[in-house]
């Protein structure tokens, strides 16, 4: 797969303000937004509550069903008793990659000192990326500034797409 087009997206928003329709969903706008940017065309969203199992649910019926080769949620990522986002990621994935969220922490970090604060996991399920964002739109924008150049890589190596690996 050479071309960005050919990659499809998941954008996940995990909000009980959001799901209720309290709150539009501005970091979805902006993970599609960005995603687009860098030439990903085909893309699907949902919101769900802030609750493990309707987290999970929607991580394995997304992962399993090869629909999405990334899921990226915003949401929940948290230290707030309601931000579940990181145990119901832990709880489908097939196995972690650490170096994804160390890399948003840090970089995002030079904004804001509350990038420490984020719980975020990513990993693979049935050979889709599942990358957790921060809720805000700006921690979206920015998570995704830090991870952009290699997302389309690794997608390639868990789908042992990579002919030069």
């Amino acid at each position: 797969m050479s071309s960005n087009q050919s990659y499809k997206f998941g954008i996940l928003t995990i909000s009980d303000s959001t799901h209720t329709g309290v709150r539009k969903d501005v970091s979805g706008d902006v993970a599609i937004e960005v995603m687009r940017k860098l030439g990903y065309t085909e893309i699907y969203r949902d919101v769900v509550p802030d609750e493990v199992d309707l987290i999970s649910s929607k991580l394995i019926e997304w992962g399993d069903s090869g629909k999405v080769d990334v899921i990226l949620t915003t949401g929940g990522t948290g230290v707030s008793p309601r931000d579940r986002t990181p145990e119901a990621t832990k709880l489908v994935l097939d196995y972690e990659i650490p170096g994804i969220p160390e890399a948003i922490r840090v970089g995002t970090s030079k904004f804001t000192e509350m990038s420490m604060l984020t719980r975020g996991l990513a990993g693979i399920r049935s050979k889709c990326l599942i990358v957790n964002l921060p809720g805000s739109p700006k921690g979206v924008q920015e998570g995704l500034d830090v991870i952009s150049g290699v997302i389309k890589h690794t997608i390639s190596l868990c789908q042992d797409t990579d002919l030069l690996h």
